[in-house]
């Protein structure tokens, strides 16, 4: 991979060596102002010369999920744990891909909480993986792949490395409102503007008192939306 190769042959080389490390999804973009808004304080100094992002996922056990009933279970939260670890690995390695041609990158994490009260991380895999391309912002507040709906763990890295800008879907979850009849507290409406964030977040820490879970998980709403669900619904 040399600087002179164009960006869509810099994703190929990428996207191989992901699909090597277990990675289901990759996709890239451009930061625009509204991620880089979105970046941490902690860390927007450091990364405002990176111009492009790398995202990617890998697809949730669906019997996993059918172990979360009625509440996050330790099979759950262990595979959770399990699948953010591959990709902090893999986005780890795709940096290392990135810097060794003379690259800077910076390797976001699956899941690591900056700011508590807020949940708010290095910045949103959610909002990354919809520029894109890979999926929308459903109802329930995560990002929807048409594939595998919900049932996605993602990390991403920022780069300099030259990748295409990816172009965000347009799809949307259509008639179905799964999501809706499953959640607790009635955090998700069908409108996701609404969406009650507060809801939510008082229902996770619940759930790591009373399950003893030492992590803020649920997996309710990600359990319900699947991409046989969605193809049934539009």
């Amino acid at each position: 991979m040399s600087k002179s190769q164009t960006r869509e042959e810099n994703l190929d080389r990428l996207r191989r060596v992901a699909e090597g490390a277990g990675i289901d999804l990759v996709a890239s973009a451009r930061i625009d102002d509204g991620l880089r808004n979105m970046i941490h304080d902690a860390v927007r100094g450091e990364v405002s010369e990176l111009e492009s992002v790398l995202v990617m996922g890998i697809q949730l056990s669906a019997p996993v999920l059918e172990t979360v009933k009625t509440a996050p279970t330790w099979t759950y939260y262990h595979h959770y744990r399990m699948v953010n670890l591959a990709l902090d690995q893999a986005a780890l390695r795709l940096a290392g891909e990135c810097q060794r041609t003379g690259h800077n990158a910076f390797p976001v994490s699956a899941s690591q909480i900056l700011d508590w009260d807020r949940l708010l991380a290095h910045l949103s895999h959610r909002e990354a993986g919809f520029l894109a391309g890979l999926g929308w912002r459903g109802r329930n507040n995560l990002l929807v792949n048409p594939r595998f709906g919900s049932q996605v763990r993602y990390a991403s890295v920022l780069t300099d490395l030259p990748l295409p800008e990816g172009r965000a879907l347009e799809s949307d979850c259509g008639q179905c409102v799964d999501c809706i009849k499953v959640c607790p507290v009635g955090a998700i409406h069908e409108d996701p503007e609404q969406f009650d964030l507060d809801k939510c977040a008082a229902q996770l820490r619940r759930f790591s008192r009373e399950e003893k879970l030492n992590t803020l998980i649920c997996g309710l709403c990600v359990r319900a939306c699947s991409g046989r669900r969605l193809e049934r619904s539009q």
